[in-house]
């Protein structure tokens, strides 16, 4: 996974390695004409990429990401998530940092290099205590602004239940390189036919009950998730964002590995 990480993402630019003796097929434009000039014979300038980025994973940890229907929680996926592109991050020699965020940043850890960094981010996600705190996205995409002043590769791992996202997420994309990862349990997208069921909203605690058989229920809570989605599709569009979901009961990897080469394609093209 780390050879398709590092082909999706570049460093901050070109470092100069040596010169070398110009040979047939070199591009034109690397040839230095001082050493030329000194040497009496064409020279050009070689250069290795600027590998090391600045990697920070930023992640929901309010209410509603504690809910999970079967097997893990959204917040579980999130860290499974965030521990591969640490890791992958990690074998690049990217330093990585975490941002941990509910309606307001919970926590920061500037990047750094190395396994510790990635272990504790790790920990950090998992331990996260789940109450009733909202989602404030604005909050975390600001705090990014002001905070990492140079350009990095941000992954926004969210349940993206948060509607008011046009304006912050425009200025964080245009900013850092920002990748967008929703994390979602089936029940959230789907109803299931199971009769007369208390839903709970974590973030606020509020509860109500739904008879689930009818059918008219169902359809309409299903409306209005795919509406959601398609909301949010058209935001990522707009910015440049690439983005993809995934759900608590399934193999997140093929999707991830999808993700990236999207990514590395559009960079691309």
């Amino acid at each position: 996974f780390a050879g398709e990480y590092h082909s999706s993402f570049k460093g901050q630019g070109l470092d100069f390695d040596e010169f070398r003796e110009y040979q047939h097929g070199d591009e034109i434009r690397f040839i230095d004409w001082n050493v030329t000039a000194r040497m009496g014979a064409p020279f050009i300038r070689k250069f290795r990429e600027e590998r090391e980025l600045a990697v920070i994973l930023a992640v929901d940890v309010s209410g509603s990401t504690a809910y999970g229907s079967r097997y893990r929680s959204k917040r579980e996926l999130a860290a499974e998530l965030a521990a591969v592109l640490g890791f992958s991050a990690r074998d690049n020699g990217d330093k990585v940092g975490l941002l941990l965020f509910a309606e307001e940043p919970v926590l920061y850890l500037p990047p750094a290099k190395g396994t510790r960094q990635v272990l504790r981010s790790v920990r950090e996600i998992l331990a996260a205590a789940p109450d009733h705190s909202r989602t404030n996205l604005p909050a975390a995409c600001n705090f990014l602004v002001r905070t990492q002043r140079r350009k990095a590769l941000v992954f926004l791992i969210s349940d993206y239940l948060d509607t008011d996202l046009h304006r912050p997420l425009g200025v964080l994309a245009r900013k850092h390189e920002t990748i967008a990862l929703r994390v979602v349990d089936p029940v959230e997208e789907k109803l299931p036919d199971v009769g007369r069921v208390i839903l709970r909203d974590n973030e606020t605690g509020a509860e109500t009950v739904v008879n689930t058989h009818n059918s008219n229920v169902r359809m309409a809570y299903r409306k209005l998730s795919r509406r959601h989605r398609e909301g949010l599709a058209r935001l990522f569009k707009k910015y440049g964002i690439d983005h993809a979901s995934f759900r608590t009961t399934e193999d997140y990897l093929p999707q991830l590995h999808k993700l990236l080469k999207r990514h590395a394609l559009r960079k691309i093209n």
